[in-house]
């Protein structure tokens, strides 16, 4: 069997000499496939199947203390031929998607990890949503890895350059692609952006046609893809995250459609850095950017310069990530502050509180 170069796939000097610290006798691999209690992982004889260790999971608090798919990880084995390797240990993460996971406070799953870039993904058909891209444009940025919009299925798409300047007003700073699933040269431009060592990971909603961006890469039909509903819609196709070897060197990671996103952590300064910017000029430096005089924003959006919709998108998303880190009494008096925001909010807030109290 011919042995795989590991930095091919992006193993970096910092991962070798942080696997130096531990036990001699393990070995390097990387996570290609996660499922809830076996994982497949890419060693340099090849890929095999893996379980953590019993140490590992007494020792694990969260969903994020687990392996993930493009996590650095070091194994007892290199093939499951006598049984499942063993994995000991996750080597630091350079960069890591997240998400919330639902029901909890602080739990967050990590979707993918030490990525260089990420491919957000949304079609240009009814998939097109301008907050959601801010969304997870916020996440990618905190993410550590760099974001690139693709815009997919522009055959689907009447007015295309408009709807790309569209995303450029949300998308600051950010490389915008336009591809057709269609067209034979769609994936081309996606393609500048790999090469031997690095990782790009693919996140988008359900059906905007990453698989098969991914199939173009591959050279070949490897994962499912599924035609449109009746509600011009894609289907959902890729069902686990997993990790793919490129032909010509390098890795991309497809992930499972994601509709709902909750923060789990973002950077909304570099997200929404014009409010940012023109929030320098404001009277206040504690502007709510509400009622207040002098508001640099709200003038921004009288004069037609900046859309209210972004600036009421950026408060949601600040609202959002407040209340993350809060217990639920905490996030109950957060927002009964949020509803006496201004002057005399904290004296209104308690006045509302004691009288609730007396009910």
């Amino acid at each position: 069997m011919k042995s795989i170069d590991l930095k091919d796939i992006g193993l970096t000097e910092e991962n070798i000499q942080e696997a130096s610290m531990y036990d001699e006798n393990l070995h390097i691999a990387r996570v290609s496939v996660q499922h809830k209690d076996i994982y497949k992982v890419i060693t340099e004889d090849g890929e095999c199947f893996a379980e953590i260790s019993g140490k590992m999971h007494y020792d694990a608090e969260y969903a994020s203390d687990y392996p993930a798919v493009g996590d650095w990880v070091l194994v007892d084995r290199t093939s499951d031929e006598h049984g499942h390797a063993i994995i000991h240990h996750i080597l630091k993460r350079k960069s890591c998607f997240e998400r919330k996971m639902a029901g909890t406070a602080k739990d967050y799953q990590v979707v993918a990890s030490n990525i260089d870039t990420v491919f957000i993904c949304m079609s240009l058909n009814k998939d097109f949503n301008l907050r959601r891209l801010e969304r997870y444009l916020s996440i990618a940025w905190d993410s550590m890895a760099t974001p690139v919009v693709v815009l997919t299925k522009a055959d689907l798409c009447d007015d295309v350059q408009g709807r790309v300047l569209k995303a450029q007003s949300v998308a600051i700073g950010v490389d915008i692609l336009v591809t057709s699933g269609i067209a034979e040269d769609g994936y081309l431009d996606v393609k500048r952006y790999i090469s031997k060592g690095k990782t790009i990971a693919f996140i988008g909603s359900s059906g905007v046609g990453k698989s098969t961006l991914i199939n173009r890469l591959m050279g070949e039909e490897i994962l499912v893809t599924m035609g449109l509903r009746d509600d011009d819609k894609g289907r959902h196709a890729t069902t686990f995250r997993q990790l793919l070897m490129l032909p010509e060197g390098g890795v991309v990671i497809d992930t499972p459609g994601m509709r709902e996103l909750q923060l789990a952590a973002a950077d909304l300064d570099r997200t929404f850095s014009d409010i940012e910017e023109l929030a320098q000029d404001c009277r206040f430096k504690d502007c709510r950017h509400e009622e207040e005089p002098g508001c640099a924003v709200r003038e921004a959006i009288e004069h037609g310069e900046l859309d209210a919709k972004r600036l009421e998108s950026f408060k949601k998303l600040q609202k959002e990530l407040k209340y993350q880190e809060l217990d639920s009494k905490q996030r109950e008096n957060e927002k009964i502050m949020d509803m006496f925001g201004g002057k005399g909010a904290m004296k209104k807030a308690r006045d509302f509180v004691k009288h609730k109290n007396k009910r």
